[in-house]
């Protein structure tokens, strides 16, 4: 009976730990989640602008003549 009773705090003390990691690793991955969503939002903005300043120098480019 000790027997069994020290496999299953053994077991439930691996459970724990395994639980304390993987809600560390979910922080962390959160996290960066978060970091990549900012900066794929400032990167699409950028593109935006490049492409608004674009548009605006086709327009001013002159047509050839025939």
């Amino acid at each position: 009976m000790d027997a069994e009773l020290k496999s299953l705090e053994e077991k439930v003390n691996q459970f724990v730990t395994l639980c304390q990691r993987l809600r560390a690793d979910n922080h962390q991955l959160r996290q960066q989640l978060a970091s990549a969503q900012n900066e794929n939002k400032q990167l699409s903005g950028k593109i935006g602008d490049a492409k608004t300043r674009l548009e605006t120098l086709l327009t001013q480019i002159p047509e050839e003549e025939a």
